[in-house]
């Protein structure tokens, strides 16, 4: 078994396909209208194969007060580099926030980043 994908709670389908492929580098892998306004739309990072992303567009206000603290502030999902001076320069250029400095730690070298709705992600090359 595996994680096939995570729902990412999202204002807007076109703008989160646009931040996670053009800030992201992710992947469109399916993009399929559902009726009703509704879409499946998965996104992944280059190269990944198993868990991916559905960006599940917010519908009611519930959800809507959701999008971009689905963690209660915590770092919410961890997204690895082989090459993590590359990427983050990457998306420091694409105008990703991070929310500090790269950092040092004894399981990887990491910095936070907030995507375009405000939850945080670390961004981490482990020490393997």
């Amino acid at each position: 078994m595996h994680l096939g994908a995570i729902a990412l709670l999202v204002r807007d389908y076109d703008e989160a396909i646009a931040y996670f492929t053009d800030c992201l580098g992710f992947t469109l892998i399916e993009d399929v209208p559902q009726g009703g306004g509704k879409r499946w739309v998965i996104v992944a990072p280059p190269g990944s194969s198993e868990t991916r992303l559905l960006l599940a567009k917010a519908v009611d206000a519930r959800q809507s007060q959701a999008v971009g603290n689905q963690s209660g502030g915590r770092a919410f999902l961890f997204l690895e580099t082989r090459d993590f001076q590359a990427t983050y320069e990457a998306m420091r250029t694409k105008g990703v926030r991070f929310c500090e400095a790269p950092r040092e730690e004894a399981y990887a070298t990491v910095v936070v980043f907030e995507d375009l709705y405000g939850n945080r992600w670390d961004l981490l090359q482990p020490r393997r």
